[in-house]
């Protein structure tokens, strides 16, 4: 390492734990893949109430970043000719329904690696431990209300990646578990990765906090395992990511996967908005001079990103243990981008626009999970959340609202919040043929009440 690579290193370190105090985290581990070099570093505590020191072996949950790894196996048994991506679900579960007829027979394997089913996809239905978790959940979706049309707009789906390891158990024979080890994380050599507390509880390992107090609780349900299960070690996830960023092979040289499939995995598949891109199970964002491939995750007060940069060879990841860790995660990995390879990632500017243009935006959007209520307070656009259910199962209480923010219009249909605890965070509004407001997406589409 030179002199000038350290540098930067111990300043973005320097960054990452101030950041951490502005936004009161209470700990959080950086990792950085450069040039072939791996550098790792924690910070802070692992639990306000027990404290440890957090060290860069500590674990952490990695929440939806495990998606990643269930489109991999996906993938690893679309070379092996046991799934084809645009292979209907019914095909490979024949007794799978939503409530939707449309749905049920026309989504596919693609559908459901880019978030295109149209579902309800905040289901957390806690169907108990045990081999047959999967399978229960996916009996469950029965229920599940379509809120667009099939392969028509792009919104966040945590369902369709238990339904993803439902399927992987039938072809495979065996639990998502098993497979996901043997095919993937036994030959990777990623020892320190884990879904059952019982696997981890000898290991240093971090809980969620939620407005300074320790969250609970802290295991996530084995149903949702395949689409936000893992805990790791930075040191696992950068292993993961090298292999990502690489020919298909393992560290002793084999062929776990073809180069060609870690890019289709790559390849945008959908847009979200202009060069905001998905491809399968990997966020692809070709808005800056090199294309960024990314993946956060949220669980219980633990949030994580991981981002990759393909054509640099060059991973960021940080794992924090709050809630408000969601900035920490952003800034951090932002100022890595830009003291690295120059990328520079700010946020747009809000337009000055009439107040009718803002009216149009006016209304009440709503899901299961949520209410969005947006309207007019002083010329400037204000929302509301009202939460309808909680989190980690159906059954939680649902949180207190959120304090109202403010949203600017920064390009046509785009709104960027502009203050409170989601700011920095885009929505779309999505048109219907006929031209009227169909739908507000935060990540997750709100259909507009008529």
């Amino acid at each position: 390492m030179t002199s000038k690579d350290q540098s930067t290193w111990e300043a973005l370190c320097a960054f990452t734990d101030s950041t951490l105090s502005s936004y009161k985290v209470p700990g959080a581990v950086l990792g950085l893949l450069h040039q072939g070099e791996i550098k790792t570093r924690g910070f802070g505590v692992t639990n306000r109430d027990h404290p440890l020191d957090v060290t860069d072996d500590t674990l952490f949950q990695i929440g939806s970043i495990t998606k990643t790894f269930t489109g991999t196996l996906i993938m690893k048994l679309v070379e092996a000719g046991k799934i084809n991506l645009d292979a209907t679900v019914c095909s490979y579960l024949p007794d799978f329904k939503v409530v939707d007829e449309e749905a049920t027979k026309k989504v596919t394997v693609r559908h459901l690696l880019t978030h295109t089913s149209g579902w309800l996809g905040d289901f957390f239905l806690d169907t108990g431990p045990g081999d047959g978790a999967i399978a229960r959940y996916v009996t469950a979706m029965a229920d599940l209300e379509q809120l667009a049309p099939i392969g028509k707009v792009w919104s966040y789906n945590n369902a369709g990646f238990s339904l993803l390891g439902r399927i992987i158990e039938v072809v495979v024979n065996k639990t998502y578990r098993e497979v996901l080890r043997e095919m993937l994380l036994e030959p990777l050599g990623l020892k320190n990765t884990f879904f059952d507390p019982g696997d981890l509880i000898t290991y240093r390992f971090a809980v969620g906090h939620h407005e300074g107090q320790v969250a609970k609780p802290w295991p996530l349900p084995w149903s949702v395992y395949p689409a936000g299960g893992i805990t790791c070690s930075v040191h696992d996830l950068l292993t993961y990511s090298q292999f990502h960023l690489g020919e298909g092979l393992t560290a002793d040289g084999k062929q776990l996967l073809k180069k060609e499939s870690l890019a289709l995995m790559q390849t945008p598949q959908v847009t979200v908005w202009k060069k905001e891109q998905w491809g399968l199970s990997w966020s692809v964002n070709d808005t800056y001079k090199t294309r960024l491939v990314s993946h956060g995750g949220g669980t219980m007060g633990q949030i994580s990103l991981l981002i990759l940069v393909p054509e640099e060879n060059f991973a960021v990841v940080i794992f924090t243990n709050a809630d408000e860790g969601g900035r920490v995660t952003l800034e951090v990995t932002h100022r890595a981008l830009k003291d690295y390879l120059g990328i520079e990632i700010t946020d747009p500017k809000p337009m000055e626009v009439d107040e009718e243009i803002l009216a149009e935006y006016i209304g009440t959007y709503t899901r299961p999970f949520s209410d969005i209520y947006l309207g007019l307070l002083g010329g400037r656009l204000v929302g509301q959340v009202i939460y309808k259910m909680g989190f980690p199962d159906k059954d939680s209480p649902p949180p207190p609202p959120p304090p109202p923010f403010t949203l600017g219009l920064c390009e046509e249909d785009r709104l960027i919040v502009l203050d409170g605890g989601e700011k920095s965070s885009k929505a779309e509004i999505i048109r219907l043929e006929d031209g009227s407001i169909g739908w507000l997406r935060f990540g997750r589409i709100h259909r507009k009440q008529k």
